[in-house]
Parts: structure tokens; C-alpha cells; sequence
């Protein structure tokens, strides 16, 4: 039997198993997977996560991905989706306060189904997305099953009573999310068209929300935000986007936005300090100016009144000479 050196030995007083991350069995991508569609996918998520603000929620306490594997099946343990961008809540940024995600693991223990799913439409993903609403712009068409995906390389495999295995087709994005993640709340955005979808998970559905035609913008309740289409620059790039806003309409500044403004505000607040400074100097030197003036002013008067008196002296002297008495105070 090959001894066990001293370095890897167990340690008999250390019994607690150590628990693995269930993110740590599961693979972060698949070869045969494709990328990105197109840097619209890249930039458009980007924008979202760099915009997000919850009054309700610390960054430290909610987790938004892109493109990032989420597993929600734990009977199907490979049974992934991918999400254009997603945010979870009541969660840590990183994984038990420590580490990066390599994906996100809905039945986790640790970890909350998503609060918010957005997926930016494709040609070829729209049947998935927009499952019975694909093609139906009010109500949903039952005749329309979405497509299941159908990926080889990604099937699970089962067992029928100990016999062959067979192929298992996972569920396409649109039931994932309605019957098995049950997230409240799901976006669908087709820059194409810029048309917007909005639906929220009630009473087991999904149902379709009205939204202005000529400006959709939606207001996700319980998170106390709301999500419009802004035509604005980012990162180089001008068109419309996806973007969040609080309940009056503004739009959520970036990190980026946020620095600016604050400098802006800065050098406003010091402008209008030195200009609240040169105003309180004016106003100093007039009232000083007003100080000298009525001295000068006094001065003038007790230089009068000396002067009447004078006359008044030598008007009593004449008087007097002339045999008059009079006093000097009926003068």
C-alpha cells in the first residue's frame, strides 16, 4: 500500500466535508456553442448593468449576468440557457461573498431564480423568445409552439426502465423562463424594429403588457424602476438603446455620467461661491464707501453748524453794540 506522506495526511479532527460550489462542477461554456451574435449584444447589456440603480437593492446584494450559462435543471444538470442579460436579487455580487461566477445556478441553494430577464431578438432565436406571442402582437396564439432547440452536443441522455438511453430535447427559452424559473418579469427588445415586449409572470403565464406605441416604457414595481428606449451615444456608438429610468422619466446616469455630472455640479457649486464671494466683497466695499460717505457727511454738518454758530456769535456782538440785548438762542 503507497504510504501517505506527512503533507497529505487527513486530519482526523477535521470531519466537515468541504462543500463545492455547484458552479464549479458545471462547465462555463461549451466549444460548440457560438459567440456573440454581433457587438450590439455586447454593448446593449453593457449598457443595462452600467445603469442600473435599485434604491431597494446594494450592489453587494444583486447580481446581473450577459451571456452567461444559467443552469435551471437539476435533474438535466447540463440543461443550460443563456441569457443576453439578466438580474437576480437578494443575492451577493459574487458567489458567497467571495468569488466570481463562472455561471449561475438557478437551483443552487445560495443562489434566486432571476428577478428580470431581457433577451435582445435575433432572427433566428425569435420563435424562442417570444414563444406564443411569435408572430401575435396582443394575444397568444396556442397553434404556435415554439421550435425546441436541438443541439446534439448538449443532449441529455436517460434511461427508460434500464433500457437504451434516448435523447432528451431541453425546453426552448420561453418555457424555461415561464414554467420552470418563473421569472417575473421578462423584456424582449428588437433593435430592428425597436419594439419593445413586456410581460409578467401572473397567475402561472405569462401575459403581455400594454405599452405606448410611439414611446414604450415599462415600470417594473417591485424593483422600483423603469426601462425606455433612449437614443443617445455609448461607447462611440449612436442609436437607440435599452436603458433604465427612475419613476419621473430620467434617465439612470453610468458610472461614467455619474463622475461627469458630479464635476459639473462641483464646479458649479465652486462658480457660484465665487461668485456669492465677489458679490459679498461689492457689497462690502459700497458699504464702506456708504460709511465714508456719511462721515464725511457728519463732518460736513458739524462743520455747518459751527460755522451758523459763529455767525450767530457775531451777529449777538453787533447787536450788543447797538444797545440790543438779545439771546443767542432767539437768533
Amino acid at each position: 500500500m503507497q504510504q501517505l506522506t506527512q503533507a497529505s495526511q487527513p486530519n482526523p479532527a477535521d470531519s466537515t466535508p468541504v462543500q463545492r460550489a455547484p458552479m464549479c462542477d458545471l462547465p462555463s461554456e461549451f466549444p460548440r456553442e457560438p459567440g456573440l451574435p454581433d457587438v450590439y449584444h455586447d454593448l446593449q447589456p453593457a449598457l443595462l448593468s452600467a445603469t442600473l440603480r435599485l434604491s431597494q437593492y446594494a450592489t453587494q446584494e444583486r447580481f446581473s449576468g450577459s451571456d452567461l450559462n444559467l443552469y435551471y435543471d437539476k435533474a438535466h444538470r447540463l440543461w443550460h440557457k443563456r441569457p443576453d442579460w439578466f438580474l437576480a436579487v437578494d443575492v451577493p455580487l459574487l458567489y458567497d461573498g467571495t468569488d466570481l461566477r463562472d455561471s449561475y445556478v438557478a437551483w443552487d441553494p445560495k443562489e434566486t431564480a432571476p428577478s428580470v430577464i431581457i433577451e435582445l431578438l435575433s432572427p433566428g432565436t425569435a420563435k424562442q423568445d417570444l414563444g406564443p406571442f411569435y408572430g401575435n402582437d396582443d394575444e397568444p396564439d396556442p397553434a404556435v409552439v415554439p421550435v425546441p432547440e436541438i443541439d446534439h452536443y448538449l443532449v441529455a441522455l436517460e434511461t427508460d426502465n434500464g433500457g437504451d438511453p434516448k435523447p432528451v430535447k431541453p425546453p426552448v427559452k420561453w418555457t424555461v423562463y415561464e414554467a420552470i424559473l418563473q421569472v417575473p418579469y421578462y423584456i424582449v427588445f428588437d433593435r430592428r424594429t425597436l419594439k419593445l415586449w413586456f410581460f409578467r409572470w401572473i397567475n402561472g403565464k405569462y401575459e403581455r403588457q400594454s405599452l405606448n406605441a410611439e414611446n414604450p416604457r415599462l415600470w417594473i414595481d417591485r424593483l422600483g424602476i423603469g426601462l425606455g428606449l433612449w437614443e443617445g451615444t455609448y461607447c462611440d456608438v449612436q442609436r437607440t438603446w435599452l436603458r433604465w429610468c427612475d419613476a419621473e422619466g430620467h434617465w439612470l446616469p453610468t458610472p461614467e455620467e455619474a463622475e461627469r455630472a458630479a464635476k459639473l455640479q462641483e464646479r458649479s457649486e465652486k462658480r457660484q461661491a465665487l461668485e456669492q464671494l465677489d458679490i459679498a466683497r461689492e457689497q462690502a466695499a459700497q458699504a464702506q464707501q456708504q460709511a465714508a460717505q456719511a462721515q464725511q457727511q457728519a463732518a460736513q454738518a458739524q462743520q455747518q453748524a459751527a460755522q451758523e454758530r459763529r455767525l450767530r456769535e457775531a451777529l449777538l456782538d453787533r447787536l450788543k453794540q447797538q444797545g440790543i440785548d438779545v439771546n443767542l438762542d432767539d437768533l
